[in-house]
């Protein structure tokens, strides 16, 4: 049974779906043991209250050095014995040596279709302010492997979600989460706490389910 990290920023919604997810049995494999958010007062702390799951507050603002940060998150990862990290709206930077220690371990959800719409400063609210501004007809949600590119890790899930006739931002963030972002990351994880997601020269490959 595999250990997994939430980190979280906020509200905590993906944070939910996979709570939910494991609630129901959908998370094969593997549990969430450990929330680690980057402020403290978040309701995502709450919603792992709620459900029994340890948490943690690590704030960057309050280490001297990204060094000193780095040491307190690695430390804390590794106290929970830690083998998956997820990544559901975090805002803080996770540093290279946090990605090399966790190399093809970390997954983190984009609220696009990978290459539009990601990369620096496209997050929350921005990312479908620009997808309307851009008047695209489809867009959606991504789950990829996390390396030291910004959205540039190699990509495990994809879903499209329709941009209807009237959207705005929020009607269009809200739809996205719903019908994919909730659905990919719990899927996503589940397929690696399973072991069916290997990468190989940053190309992914997902095994099939057996069919005995």
């Amino acid at each position: 049974m595999l250990n997994i990290a939430v980190l979280v920023s906020g509200g905590g919604t993906n944070l939910q779906a996979l709570l939910d997810a494991q609630t129901a049995g959908e998370i094969h494999g593997g549990r969430i043991a450990l929330v680690l958010a980057s402020k403290p007062g978040v309701y995502a702390l709450e919603r792992a209250q709620r459900a029994g799951v340890p948490s943690s507050v690590i704030v960057r603002r309050e280490f001297p050095t990204q060094e000193a940060y780095d040491d307190a998150l690695l430390a804390r990862l590794a106290e929970a014995k830690i083998d998956l990290v997820v990544l559901a709206g975090f805002l803080t930077i996770i540093s290279e040596r946090v990605v090399a220690r966790y190399e093809n371990r970390i997954l983190n959800v984009h609220p696009s279709l990978i290459p539009s719409f990601c990369g620096e400063g496209f997050y929350g609210l921005r990312v479908h302010e620009e997808a309307l501004r851009r008047g695209v007809k489809v867009t959606g949600a991504t789950v990829h492997f996390v390396n030291n590119v910004c959205d540039g890790g190699p990509i495990v899930l994809q879903k499209a979600v329709a941009v209807e006739e009237g959207d705005t931002p929020e009607t269009l963030q809200r739809r996205v989460m719903e019908q994919a972002e909730w659905k990919l990351l719990p899927k996503a994880v589940s397929l690696f706490c399973e072991g069916r997601l290997t990468v190989e020269n940053g190309i992914v490959h997902c095994m099939e389910e057996s069919k005995a």
